[in-house]
């Protein structure tokens, strides 16, 4: 029995990457911000497919309370699970931003940084005496490392931060077994930032017309992803960025 740990999968790709490693037979841990009912929902989507799951709140933008949750992380696993660690490590969480970068004021760039970057280094660092050595971290970022669109700029380059950061992970995270990848999702249709790629026919078209495979991304083609690298038969894939977007402009 394998327990993988979520940030901010109430909704969108954290949630359908929770249901697919559910459906995998891994217990799941997530985490919500502040709409505990969706979270519930996902609760019991989960529950329905046999496995345990449990919803924590937590603002990965403020580091101050990450200690706190640690604490509140352990307690539950030993209640739970009767353990005192987790297997897996999905750093999901996050929003989405648009602005152009001659307009990004240093407020939008400052909340980015938090969530994204500093949220993902400092919760990690955090959770690490509670990871099973042998574990599996995955950090998740976006195509926008690879390709540019106008307005991206502050949200592209905390997560090319979250990218470097991975490969350091995973070079200080071998002795113990741990490994450590980044999942970049292209545009998929979902309600990040949003709902621009979802709800905006033109954007949708558009993205669909530069993607090899002819179409914009759903939320299984992620979670399905996700799920798979977590999968015993690849634990040799470390410290790589894998991006999941069809093909898109290449």
């Amino acid at each position: 029995m394998t327990i993988a740990l979520i940030t901010g999968a109430s909704r969108g790709l954290g949630r359908n990457t929770a249901v697919h490693l559910a459906r995998k037979g891994t217990d799941i841990i997530l985490t919500y911000n502040s709409n505990r009912f969706e979270a519930d929902q996902a609760v019991a989507e989960i529950e329905a497919l046999g496995r345990k799951a449990v919803a924590i709140q937590l603002d990965v933008g403020k580091s101050a309370g990450f200690a706190d949750f640690t604490a509140e992380v352990g307690k539950l696993l030993n209640r739970v699970w009767g353990r005192d660690t987790f297997d897996y490590l999905v750093n999901n969480a996050g929003i989405g931003g648009h602005a152009p970068f001659a307009e990004t004021t240093e407020e939008q760039f400052d909340t980015l940084m938090n969530i994204h970057l500093k949220g993902t280094f400092f919760l990690t660092q955090k959770l690490l005496p509670l990871i099973k050595d042998g574990g599996r971290i995955v950090n998740i970022s976006t195509g926008l490392t690879r390709f540019a669109y106008p307005g991206a700029s502050a949200y592209a380059a905390m997560k090319g931060g979250v990218e470097v950061l991975t490969r350091y992970m995973a070079k200080e995270l071998g002795p113990r077994g741990i490994s450590v990848n980044t999942i970049a999702p292209g545009a998929i249709e979902t309600d990040f930032g949003g709902g621009r790629v979802r709800d905006n026919e033109e954007i949708n078209r558009h993205i669909a017309e530069m993607t090899a495979l002819g179409r914009v991304g759903l939320p299984d083609d992620i979670g399905g992803a996700i799920s798979n690298l977590l999968a015993p038969d690849s634990n040799w894939i470390n410290a790589q960025r894998i991006e999941v977007s069809g093909g898109q402009a290449i």
